[in-house]
């Protein structure tokens, strides 16, 4: 039986209505938190001053951000939920930018072989047989988002929709195929080189789904005399080859 994945922690009531800390908080899609975790460790070594990272799905972080969450920048895994938050009148749109690129990949577990040609007509469900394809919920979570139009593209979707394990962000979907409790799933590249218990089964075309990209962008309620600095440094090329590093690569 499926069990509910808890590897990557919602925002908890506390810290979204608690006020700002004398640090910057930024909110962060959750196919982030391992490149995000070195990059904040170096800023605090050279700064001394240590960045709250909350990690999550970008639609809930958007919301939250809605709702009041103190966060100072904010760095979604897709265009569609910063384009809320700017909708929204969230963020400073002066300092939007397109902060990284990914790869969409299928997952296996790390004690499986065979490799899955993800192309038309691909019969993934066969392969998947009574188990789960986990993935980001995909009526919200980026990850999701982009796995459905690329399983809709292959024309797989329709044959897999009903295996579908909905998680509420990458990093539980990814989760569950590491602990052997679906034999596939869809992830991000940098997820799947993060988590020694899987192996990457396919990558999908690039043409099956929108570009990957992930924008950044200073909230309209950031204190910005913390959220300046470190979101200038995560432009720098020191941080973006930490990011390359971890299998992100340029948008």
């Amino acid at each position: 039986m499926l069990r509910r994945s808890l590897g990557i922690a919602a925002v908890g009531a506390s810290l979204l209505f608690s006020g700002h800390t004398a640090a910057q908080q930024v909110f962060a899609a959750a196919s982030m938190k391992d490149a995000l975790d070195d990059l904040s460790a170096a800023y605090t070594k050279e700064t001394g001053k240590k960045p709250v990272l909350v990690y999550g799905a970008s639609s809930t972080l958007a919301r939250q951000i809605e709702k009041g969450a103190p966060a100072d920048v904010f760095i979604s895994a897709d265009q569609d939920w910063m384009d809320y938050a700017q909708k929204h009148d969230l963020i400073d749109t002066g300092t939007r930018r397109n902060l990284l690129g990914n790869e969409l990949v299928l997952i296996a577990p790390a004690t499986t072989t065979g490799d899955v040609d993800l192309r038309s007509g691909t019969d993934l469900d066969a392969k998947i047989g009574n188990g789960k394809l986990a993935m980001g919920d995909p009526a919200h979570v980026p990850a999701g988002l982009y796995g459905k139009a690329a399983l809709e593209k292959l024309g797989i979707w329709p044959k897999v929709q009903g295996k579908v394990a909905a998680a509420d962000n990458v990093r539980n979907a990814l989760l569950l195929v590491a602990r052997g409790e679906a034999p596939y799933g869809i992830v991000y590249k940098t997820d799947a080189n993060a988590e020694k218990r899987v192996r990457i089964a396919g990558t999908f075309p690039a043409d099956s789904h929108a570009p990957i990209v992930y924008p950044v962008a200073v909230t309209k309620q950031a204190n910005r005399a913390d959220a300046d600095p470190f979101y200038k440094f995560l432009l720098t090329p020191a941080a973006q080859a930490t990011f390359q590093r971890f299998g992100f690569s340029r948008p």
